[in-house]
């Protein structure tokens, strides 16, 4: 009888944790969740070493794409900043994501001022760029606003722009939303559940 009672007990708890188990939430993102989006979808740019890229190029990483200009004073240097904070919380799962940052300034960032700008945070980020139908094709498909903001001299002028980044998964789907001034632990967070 104590034998039957000690396996009752046994496949009691079995099968308690396995329900435990399946009622429990899967994590959520703590970042905007768009998984499904129909637009976002893909590029067609070439990068800082002159190589022409799009989304099935880093198929098998986790892509974060961000957009500004290599002159911005403010958003675009304290974001890139962020996201090389975050690769280094990452530690070497940080091998398998991949920072694109996607110049709305072709006029001024040429290929040789990303190869100078974009590594400089982190040597595994990647500057993108294509001409003026180029940059207008890929905003308009990620919804990316940018408008050009005349300045004192005729060649200083600035970028209104979207401040926010796009997160893939390794199959090149569209996840995450990330905006502007999240700080690094929400986004850690969220591309350590991509990663699994």
């Amino acid at each position: 009888m104590k034998k039957l009672t000690a396996a009752l007990a046994v496949s009691l708890a079995v099968v308690l944790a396995a329900g435990l188990a399946a009622c429990s939430k899967p994590a959520s993102f703590q970042n905007t969740d768009v998984t499904g989006l129909r637009y976002a979808e893909d590029f067609a740019l070439t990068d800082h070493t002159g190589t022409p890229r799009n989304l099935a190029s880093f198929r098998g990483k986790v892509v974060l794409v961000f957009f500004g200009y290599t002159q911005c004073p403010d958003i675009c240097p304290t974001t890139m900043v962020e996201l090389a904070g975050v690769m280094k919380e990452l530690g070497p799962l940080a091998d398998r994501v991949q920072v694109l940052f996607i110049t709305l300034d072709p006029e001024r960032d040429t290929q040789q001022l990303l190869a100078e700008y974009v590594p400089a945070f982190d040597k595994r980020f990647l500057g993108l760029r294509g001409d003026a139908a180029a940059t207008a094709k890929v905003a308009k498909e990620f919804k990316v606003f940018y408008a050009k903001v005349p300045g004192k001299q005729p060649g200083s002028y600035s970028m209104d722009h979207t401040a926010g980044s796009y997160v893939f998964d390794h199959d090149g789907k569209v996840r995450l939303f990330v905006r502007h001034g999240q700080g690094t632990a929400a986004l850690t967070n969220d591309l350590r559940q991509l990663l699994k």
